[in-house]
């Protein structure tokens, strides 16, 4: 698109140059700035989990989606203890998250993890202030101090540099704005869908093929537990005590001079990687020498989460890749350690990975706050056993199938990144005047 007919200084390195008419300014000159709070909890008809004004932390801050509701709600009686925030604020968040923003779709109020900014609406227009707030994220973070959370103080924000068209021009550049991401956010939300799809493609492909075989003809009989329904005939059901051994780490964060420095595979290396082999990043740490014998990272292990905050995190593999010389695992995981000549590591991998067995350790774990599996649960799990040549094809098969979807998963990721540097660089040009908007009409105007 093409620019204006001439610019200036705008003062601000971060802003640069500007249209000539625009003008630089500070935020505290257009706005008011309310900082949430919670009303004492003591105190019971405070709070609601149904009905009132919505109570906002900065868990339901969501971008540019308006915010008409909440998991919790101030009554009558808890919002003479709070300040309201009219229709239309700009929500940020002021401690931890710095930047995060949300949208007021009603009258509520925060917590006072979150400011509020409040447009004066005869200087500044409600929809051009969230986009100049959103370009102006990585300025309030650099603004921001550290100690253990980083802070954004309410004067920090109100000091904020800030350049201004007319409103006229502020209410076009907010709607071709809003139409124009709201076209981008639209073909990203395609693009995550399409990738969900191709997941409950690659789900399905392991399900299939670990508990029913490549042969489609094969004659089936029950199993004789009822999670597992009908197996391939020459297949059995064997609990996994019987072909592997189970062991809960106990190597935990701390460090200590006297033990030895090894790399450690914690929880979230766990959870989040489907293999580890030496081209993972594992945190370090130290571990006495009879943890290191007993706890190693070998290859053909498999390591599942043993314990979490959710209970759908229970169980989830990962596939020791190669063998790592100065490696072990960490606390909150359990390892898992095939019989050789009766159970392929990777096949049991596969096999942990199917939904069934993902319901089977849900179903099994305890707790409140925190879920865990009790080691017999996991050594009671019934595994599906095929012979071991036929284990090795199955695993084949669901490696060549997995990496072509996950090459396509791949591509969509790769472009998902590119709209969303293409919806900030617009957003960037537009509040900036790099681009010029005046003329700009909508295809819907038009039509």
């Amino acid at each position: 698109m093409k620019g204006y007919e001439s610019y200036k200084d705008s003062g601000n390195k971060f802003i640069g140059e500007i249209p000539h008419q625009w003008k630089s300014s500070k935020l505290k000159y257009f706005v008011n700035v309310v900082t949430g709070n919670t009303p004492s909890t003591i105190v019971e008809d405070f709070f609601s989990d149904e009905k009132g004004v919505p109570w906002v932390k900065p868990s339901d801050l969501n971008g540019f989606n308006k915010i008409t509701t909440s998991k919790q709600f101030l009554t009558e009686r808890g919002l003479s203890q709070s300040r309201l925030v009219r229709r239309g604020s700009v929500l940020i968040g002021g401690i931890g998250d710095i930047g995060k923003l949300g949208v007021a779709g009603c009258d509520i109020t925060t917590n006072q993890q979150i400011h509020s900014v409040e447009g004066d609406l005869k200087k500044i227009d409600d929809e051009f202030l969230k986009y100049l707030l959103y370009f102006s994220i990585e300025e309030l973070q650099k603004n921001s101090s550290s100690v253990v959370l980083s802070i954004l103080t309410k004067t920090k924000l109100l000091d904020l540099d800030i350049v201004l068209p007319s409103l006229k021009e502020q209410t076009q550049i907010a709607a071709f704005l809003d139409y124009k991401t709201n076209l981008i956010d639209a073909t990203i939300e395609k693009k995550k869908r399409l990738i969900a799809l191709l997941k409950e493609k690659r789900q399905a492909a392991i399900n299939e093929a670990v508990t029913k075989g490549l042969n489609t003809n094969a004659p089936m009989k029950d199993s004789g537990v009822e999670w597992l329904g009908e197996i391939p005939e020459h297949w059995a059901a064997i609990k996994l005590k019987h072909i592997a051994s189970t062991s809960f780490s106990s190597v935990d964060r701390h460090e200590y001079t006297e033990e030895i420095k090894v790399s450690i595979c914690h929880y979230p290396d766990a959870y989040k990687n489907d293999k580890i082999n030496n081209l993972t990043s594992l945190s370090t740490g130290t571990c006495t020498e009879a943890e290191f014998e007993k706890f190693q990272l070998k290859k053909g292990q498999v390591i599942i989460t043993k314990d979490s905050e959710s209970a759908n995190d229970i169980g989830v593999p990962t596939y020791i890749d190669e063998t790592l010389e100065n490696a072990v695992c960490g606390y909150h995981l359990a390892i898992l350690e095939p019989q050789e000549g009766k159970l392929n590591g990777e096949f049991l991998f596969r096999f942990i990975q199917t939904s069934n067995v993902s319901i089977y350790f849900e179903n099994n774990s305890n707790g409140v706050t925190r879920f865990g599996l009790g080691k017999p649960k996991i050594e009671n799990l019934f595994v599906i056993l095929p012979s071991l040549e036929e284990q090795s094809i199955i695993v084949d098969h669901i490696n060549y199938q997995s990496e072509l979807i996950d090459k396509s998963i791949s591509k969509i990721k790769m472009v998902i990144e590119k709209l969303q540097a293409y919806r900030q660089s617009l957003i960037s040009e537009a509040v900036t005047g790099k681009i010029d908007v005046r003329d700009w009409e909508s295809t819907t105007k038009k039509a």
